[in-house]
């Protein structure tokens, strides 16, 4: 990466643009096109592209070997959905009793550093967590986003939503697990968080990030407390909101919804110039605190 480039350095349409390419509406071939005409000065293509790619090496918080936690691959049925899905279980090494549990769901490029360390993270407050990867049924997180995007498209989200459920049911019943069990996501793994509380009478607790939103008649079978985090600059996702709001509101779900200022799509992703360390801090606090609440037997 230039170090000479600070996020403070692109403007707004770059993120955009790039949200445009991380969501499917343009290809990489359209992304390096359009990204070009902002390589200006020192600010050339090259390290621009790079300031703009995931960075996993030096933005992992919880390490896969940290002494504090029992963390490892599994493989779970899901019959329903695309067969026998691969997750990494994480739970704290010192377990003395039966844990809440969390299902942690991915953006749509499959299992990557970033979620991994997302459900290792959740698993030190305390929690026995699962990741699931939804490209199982492909061979896997194919080990950069780019391909694991394009893999992701070949699913149907309803597919991948059987997947998730399946990994609800799995964690149910793990013999470490309690049966209070929460799902976080983010972006398609937003969708899927609220799918869940629509399709899951039992879950405890829902955390969407910048999700996308359940159809109306969808929504009015959520039953579940749901903690909402959205982007201030994501104008896409948030005009969803108000409809989702009035169908909660109106059947008395309880719903908390947080929406942080000047930050975009992905904010709480900290290997990517997205990233805000002060909303996902906070975000993030505020998860954990509403699953200790939600998740207590």
């Amino acid at each position: 990466m230039d170090n000479k480039i600070t996020k403070e350095d692109i403007s707004q349409e770059v993120f955009d643009l790039y949200d445009d390419y991380a969501h499917n509406k343009i290809n990489r071939r359209q992304f390096v096109e359009k990204l070009s005409i902002f390589a200006v000065g020192s600010l050339t293509l090259p390290s621009l592209l790079s300031f703009m790619t995931p960075n996993y090496v030096d933005s992992i918080l919880v390490q896969p070997t940290d002494p504090r936690l029992k963390t490892g691959y599994i493989n779970y049925d899901s019959p329903k959905g695309g067969g026998s899905i691969k997750g990494l279980l994480s739970q704290p090494a010192e377990t003395k009793k039966k844990l809440s549990g969390i299902i942690v769901v991915h953006e749509n490029r499959g299992l990557n550093p970033y979620i991994e360390d997302v459900g290792r993270r959740a698993a030190i407050e305390g929690f026995i967590t699962l990741a699931p990867d939804a490209l199982s049924p492909l061979g896997g997180y194919p080990g950069n986003d780019d391909e694991g995007r394009e893999l992701q498209k070949k699913r149907t989200r309803e597919e991948m939503l059987e997947d998730f459920i399946a990994a609800y049911e799995y964690l149910k019943a793990h013999p470490d697990c309690n049966g209070y069990i929460g799902v976080v996501g983010f972006c398609f793994g937003g969708w899927i968080s609220n799918m869940m509380a629509v399709k899951i009478p039992d879950l405890k607790a829902a955390v969407p990030y910048y999700g996308g939103q359940p159809t109306k008649e969808e929504a009015e079978k959520i039953k579940t407390p749901i903690l909402l985090h959205y982007a201030g600059l994501d104008t896409r996702v948030n005009e969803g909101w108000p409809a989702f709001q009035e169908v909660l509101n109106k059947n008395k779900v309880e719903n908390t919804v947080y929406f942080y200022p000047n930050v975009n799509h992905g904010f709480h992703n900290n290997t990517t110039p997205r990233y805000d360390e002060a909303a996902a801090t906070l975000s993030w606090t505020r998860t954990i605190d509403f699953f200790k609440i939600k998740l207590k037997k």
